[in-house]
Parts: structure tokens; C-alpha cells; sequence
């Protein structure tokens, strides 16, 4: 006689489901059953993460506004430039050259064997690259890297006071 492949399996919300497991290998039909006892119905799992999710949608909304602010507040001490690029990409962009720099002076000021001086130097480099999109595409990089992905960067990554452009 074959394995069964439907199940009635009551979840542990107390919602009785009949589930087709054909998909599941004969030998692992039982103990997929089994684990799902343990588990809420589909309905009852998704009325909760929908209810999660909007509580996690306002704390991530309150740490990207903090993170935002933090970068604000430290692109105006340090007398960093605006980024340019498109208007949806400009928060994310001073978000992340503010996480790099940031990295990159820990690394190599803090920790490392840099000097005020050096990192000056690199600093100034620094407010050259204005392109809000460099500084996305660099914001899995190590701080140690700063300084070579500086020097890499090309002319249409710097910002020029030419209007005209």
C-alpha cells in the first residue's frame, strides 16, 4: 500500500488543515506532518506577521530617521558637502558616507597608526566625491579601504563647481 500524501494535522492554533505532502518524499511525509502540528495554520502565521511587520516597519522607520539624523549632524560637523544624484538615493547615500568615513576613522585613526594629519588628507578627499551613488556602491567596503577606493574614484564621482557641466 502506498504512503499517504494527504494529512489532517492539527496546528498548534488549533485549525485543522488537511495538507497535500505529495511533494514531500514518501519517507519524510510523517515527520513533516508531525513538525507541523507544532507550527500556526498559513492563515493564523500570516494575521501575525502582518501584525509584526507593521511594528517592525515603525522601528525601522525610527533607526533609519536616528541614522539620518546622526549623518546630518556629522556631515555638518565635519563640513562635508551635499551629495548629488537622485533625490531618492541622497538620505541613503549620507547614510552610508557617514558609516564609511566613520569605519574608516576607527580603523585607521583610533585603532590604526594614522595621524590627525593623515586622516586630514583623507578626509579632504573625501568631500570631493560627491555622487550619492559612489558612496552606495562602496557601503560593504572596510574602512582600511577607504583610502584606495578614494584614489579610485573617477571625475564623474567628484563634484565640479562648473554649473555648466
Amino acid at each position: 500500500m502506498a504512503v499517504a500524501t494527504r494529512w489532517d494535522v492539527v496546528h498548534s492554533c488549533g485549525h485543522e488543515w488537511t495538507h497535500d505532502l505529495s511533494s514531500h518524499a514518501a519517507d519524510q511525509r510523517a515527520s513533516f506532518a508531525r513538525w507541523l502540528t507544532g507550527r500556526a495554520c498559513t492563515d493564523c502565521w500570516r494575521s501575525t506577521r502582518s501584525a509584526d511587520s507593521a511594528g517592525r516597519e515603525e522601528w525601522l522607520a525610527a533607526r533609519r530617521a536616528a541614522e539620518q539624523q546622526a549623518a546630518a549632524d556629522w556631515a555638518k560637523r565635519f563640513d562635508m558637502p551635499p551629495l548629488d544624484g537622485p533625490q531618492k538615493i541622497l538620505g541613503w547615500g549620507e547614510r552610508c558616507r557617514h558609516q564609511l568615513m566613520t569605519a574608516a576613522h576607527t580603523a585607521l585613526v583610533v585603532e590604526g597608526a594614522w595621524d590627525e594629519a593623515d586622516w586630514a588628507v583623507l578626509e579632504e578627499k573625501a568631500r570631493t566625491v560627491t555622487r550619492a551613488g559612489w558612496w552606495l556602491d562602496q557601503r560593504d567596503s572596510d574602512g582600511t579601504d577607504l583610502p584606495e577606493l578614494l584614489d579610485a574614484a573617477g571625475e564623474s564621482d567628484r563634484g565640479t563647481e562648473n554649473p555648466f557641466r
